[in-house]
């Protein structure tokens, strides 16, 4: 989850002229990274083999 902080942070950084779609697509994608960065600080990775694995469920 994206705090306040960093909601207000990522805005103060963005272009002056931008629209509302590449606004939310911005948060959107840093929401991500933060939500993958948890996920790796608490173990829920995945090993090469495993993604690989999964990947090919996908592809198929």
């Amino acid at each position: 989850m994206i705090t306040k902080t960093q909601l207000i942070n990522t805005l103060d950084n963005l272009p002056e002229n931008i629209s509302i779609d590449q606004i939310i697509d911005h948060l959107i994608f840093i929401e991500k990274i933060q939500k993958g960065m948890d996920d790796s600080k608490n173990g829920r990775i995945n090993s090469k083999d495993e993604a690989k694995k999964k990947l090919n469920k996908w592809l198929k």
